[in-house]
């Protein structure tokens, strides 16, 4: 019987220039998740290492890599990733484990967001906050919110402070 945890067992730290992209990953990712993924590794730090065959070359976790080179990250990790290698028979192998891994990470379902928005509220989050570290633009939050607009835009100004308008009167 093969050992399943062999890869996560040999977890190596790498110099991110070793590696290269592939050249068959159909996998995008728009600019508001690459954020999301930064600020992800920013609150929770390297949780899943690059794969990556012997010759470095990337079979899953090419957006990690790729802010891996961004700032503030590049200057915390001083141009270093986590990488477990995987030596596939052939790069189909190579392919196959790009795919699966990018398709096993599913989808978020409306129901559950909404108690976690809601949970997230209830507990004095700020919708900034939240909008922050969900990676949400705060029109999705009160989306997900089933408050309605004058309740949420209260919401919206929790926690900030304004200044009463005056009224100068020039004589």
């Amino acid at each position: 019987m093969r050992d399943l945890l062999i890869p996560i067992k040999n977890v190596q730290i790498v110099n991110r220039e070793l590696l290269k992209p592939n050249d068959w990953n159909p996998n995008a990712v728009t600019p508001d998740m690459i954020q999301l993924l930064i600020q992800s590794i920013l609150t929770n730090g390297w949780t899943s290492p690059i794969v990556a065959r012997p010759d470095y070359t990337i079979i899953d976790g090419y957006h990690r890599w790729l802010v891996s080179g961004m700032e503030p990250l590049i200057s915390q990790l001083s141009g270093n990733v986590p990488v477990v290698f995987v030596a596939h028979d052939d790069q189909s192998a190579d392919m196959y484990g790009t795919i699966t891994h990018n398709r096993a990470r599913g989808t978020h379902q409306l129901a559950p967001m909404k108690a976690i928005v809601k949970t997230l509220i209830d507990n004095g989050k700020t919708v900034d906050e939240i909008s922050k570290q969900l990676g949400m633009k705060s029109e999705e939050v009160f989306r997900l919110s089933n408050f309605g607009r004058e309740e949420f835009l209260e919401l919206m100004s929790r926690g900030s402070e304004y200044s009463k308008a005056r009224a100068y009167i020039v004589t």
